[in-house]
């Protein structure tokens, strides 16, 4: 039963606008390779890698008493990969009005643009560190690039016999893999990939796929058996997984990402990639130049592979 003649507010006009006090930005922020693999710090532009393997293994014994004269083994020295630190960066300036009005879910609106930067120069940098680019030693007025990890991974590939073909290189990461036709994912190419790194020595456990092939992956055949469940209230090592395969060399994370190459599918043993940082997040002041603030961000840092052999790529999937 309703009361007469009530004044509700169907019937009032002039409301105050119910805005929540706070923004939400849902723009993806989230950087999973970069959060998966180690960081540390260079200290110049042009950075080295020392790589090492250990000998073939061998069952032949020694006799008793053995002698050793000429060793009969050879020793490995060391041999150094090298990649570049490249720069990026975002800028905002914002009016002096604009800080002193008061807005809802911004006390100060440098500050709220100083946050955005952040998220968008990480989404950046993910973006790079995936990318199928060499590196690129730059020039004055030319940017310097680092090579992304589809430059990197030459030895465990399963890519399209069209075209398809791994990139070349000794020492400096300076060549990108050639895509090739596309072709769908299956589980036999993540087979193939899995047990190539493992019989190179890898130990992977991350698997890294963009949305399409995110779902291919749980379309596998008999998926249901070979995906575990895992409880997320303890400690868990990986960051940003939700699945995990069952391959027949240990579990794999699945995780999509939104930043990499969508025809790309990696397969990552995180031990062996770092993000070297030359200079890392830092904010700047611009000059004052009139009645506004203005600042930038920047970091400058490259990939480190530590072994290439510890990765694998599907490569020249298809993305829809």
């Amino acid at each position: 039963m309703a009361y007469t003649n009530l004044h509700e507010t169907y019937d009032m006009s002039g409301g105050v606008e119910d805005v929540m006090d706070a923004v939400y930005n849902v723009d993806p922020t989230e950087t999973p390779f970069m959060s998966n693999v180690g960081r540390g710090s260079v200290h110049n532009t042009l950075f080295e890698i020392p790589v090492d393997e250990l000998t073939a293994a061998s069952g032949t014994p020694r006799a008793e008493g053995f002698f050793i004269g000429d060793s009969t083994t050879a020793v490995n020295d060391v041999t150094v990969v090298q990649n570049y630190v490249q720069i990026n960066a975002k800028d905002y300036r914002v009016s002096g009005t604009s800080r002193a009005a008061q807005w809802y879910g911004r006390d100060d609106t440098l500050g709220y643009q100083r946050a955005k930067a952040i998220k968008e120069l990480k989404r950046d940098m993910e973006t790079a560190l995936l990318d199928n680019n060499s590196a690129a030693a730059g020039a004055s007025g030319t940017a310097r690039e680092t090579a992304g990890l589809p430059a990197w991974i030459k030895t465990n590939v399963d890519m399209s016999a069209t075209n398809g073909a791994s990139p070349v290189w000794t020492t400096l990461v300076n060549d990108e893999r050639s895509d090739g036709v596309q072709r769908a994912f299956t589980e036999t190419i993540l087979k193939s990939v899995v047990k190539q790194v493992w019989d190179s020595g890898g130990d992977p456990s991350l698997l890294m796929v963009g949305s399409f092939n995110k779902q291919a992956v749980s379309a596998f055949a008999g998926i249901a058996d070979q995906r575990v469940s895992v409880s997320l209230g303890g400690q868990v090592p990986i960051i940003g997984a939700a699945d995990f395969y069952q391959s027949d060399f240990g579990v794999l994370a699945v995780i999509p990402n939104r930043f990499q190459r969508a025809r790309d599918a990696f397969v990552i043993d995180p031990e062996y990639a770092e993000v070297q940082f030359l200079r890392p997040v830092e904010f700047h002041e611009l000059a004052k130049v009139g009645d506004g603030d203005g600042e930038f961000v920047l970091a400058e840092f490259g990939l480190a592979v530590k072994n290439e052999k510890a990765h694998g790529i599907a490569a020249d999937l298809t993305t829809s």
